[in-house]
């Protein structure tokens, strides 16, 4: 009989993996040598991907259990991930998919924004109700007035109206966590909401009229938008008991735009003196599939259904190896973090894979979205935007 035996030392593999994994955590990052938009720096490197989740999370290191140091448990990719500041830290809620198609929520820890996210020990437990979570995703954080950090992901279920051999037909729902350390997590009922699947549901940080204001995603199915789409404004009385009502569209698609096909808010807005900043994603069809890009818009100061600007075009779409992953040529963002003195750090997702940053400050992101031209929605109309600006310049 031949005896099976590892070709490399288990102890040598086991501090070559440590090595490899220790070198990518504690890389630096730096801005993309390029002159850029004057809005916001890219940096080089993922901040966070498949590969920084934990070791001791894939492998079994009981030599006598897994000889052969095999991966035990794989990972797909790391994505879509909440955001905020907290003890002085720089924290993303990622979206972490393994290869069995199930995704989870885990913490990454930063002692800067832009480099060394480090996960916590364990990923997050999230309590289930009386019909568990088939799958949750894109969490986003949200520091709530009330005094609770606010956890909104998006909870799926397989459709009971699914024909018989249909495993594929979904419905999606918000769900809701609190916690006041981030670590136990009170699970809250899932949004209830008569204008069908939600997705993509946001709160905003401050009480309105003494209510909590929910943006809202709403759409006919999983997939299809239908009659349904935009991203809508709704009021909730008692996140314990989430009935949200008097739920309006307050920015819907738009025939050949970055949103044409359907739209959604990214993280919670950021209050600034001249009104509300908010980033979100439109999605349009092309021959190659979806194409998700972020854009941004400021609504009413005091009145948050009132959406004041709105710059022509994506605020940033897919570049380079950005445009390549699982689900190809998307950007997707569900978190930001106004850091000290007005810096803005936005995490943004390429591809459903890896998670990137950007980073801006609230007075560049202000002048964008005030004096950015808006759109005119007709060709003629961009080509004298142009002609406008030209001229503008030849008069100095």
């Amino acid at each position: 009989m031949t005896t099976i035996t590892s070709s490399v030392n288990f102890q040598e593999r086991k501090s070559a993996l440590e090595k490899e994994h220790k070198t990518l955590i504690e890389q630096k990052n730096e801005p993309q040598e390029i002159a850029g938009n004057g809005i916001y720096e890219r940096y080089k490197n993922p901040v966070v991907t498949a590969a920084h989740i934990p070791l001791n999370w894939r492998f079994d290191f009981n030599e006598n259990t897994n000889p052969f140091l095999q991966e035990r448990i794989g990972v797909n990719a790391a994505f879509n991930a909440g955001a905020m500041k907290w003890n002085g830290k720089y924290l993303l809620a990622v979206r972490v998919e393994g290869i069995d198609r199930k995704s989870f929520f885990a913490i990454a820890e930063s002692p800067n924004g832009i480099d060394n996210f480090k996960f916590w020990d364990k990923p997050c437990v999230i309590p289930q109700t009386e019909e568990p979570d088939t799958n949750v995703y894109d969490m986003r954080l949200i520091n709530h007035e009330d005094g609770y950090v606010y956890g909104i992901f998006c909870t799926e279920r397989k459709d009971p109206k699914a024909p018989k051999g249909d495993t594929s037909s979904a419905v999606a729902n918000a769900g809701i966590v609190r916690s006041k350390d981030l670590v136990n997590w009170e699970r809250l009922p899932d949004l209830i909401s008569n204008t069908g699947q939600q997705r993509n549901v946001v709160l905003h940080p401050e009480f309105v009229d003494g209510k909590y204001a929910l943006y809202t995603r709403p759409q006919d199915g999983f997939i299809d938008v239908g009659s349904g789409g935009g991203i809508g404004l709704g009021y909730v009385e008692d996140m314990k008991n989430p009935v949200v009502k008097d739920e309006k569209i307050i920015f819907g698609k738009q025939y050949h735009t970055i949103y044409e096909l359907k739209n959604g808010l990214g993280p919670a807005p950021i209050k600034t003196s001249k009104g509300w900043l908010h980033l979100a994603h439109g999605v349009r069809n092309t021959a190659a599939g979806l194409r998700y890009t972020l854009y941004m818009f400021m609504t009413d100061l005091n009145d948050i259904s009132k959406v004041t600007h709105v710059p022509a075009g994506h605020f940033m779409g897919p570049e380079g190896i950005e445009r390549v992953g699982d689900v190809s040529n998307v950007l997707f963002s569900n978190g930001w973090i106004e850091g000290e003195n007005g810096t803005v750090y936005i995490y943004y997702a390429s591809s459903d894979t890896r998670m990137h940053v950007a980073v801006s400050t609230v007075e560049k992101l202000v002048d964008y979205v005030i004096n950015t031209p808006a759109d005119t929605f007709i060709s003629a109309g961009s080509v004298q935007t142009i002609i406008n600006q030209i001229e503008k310049n030849n008069a100095i």
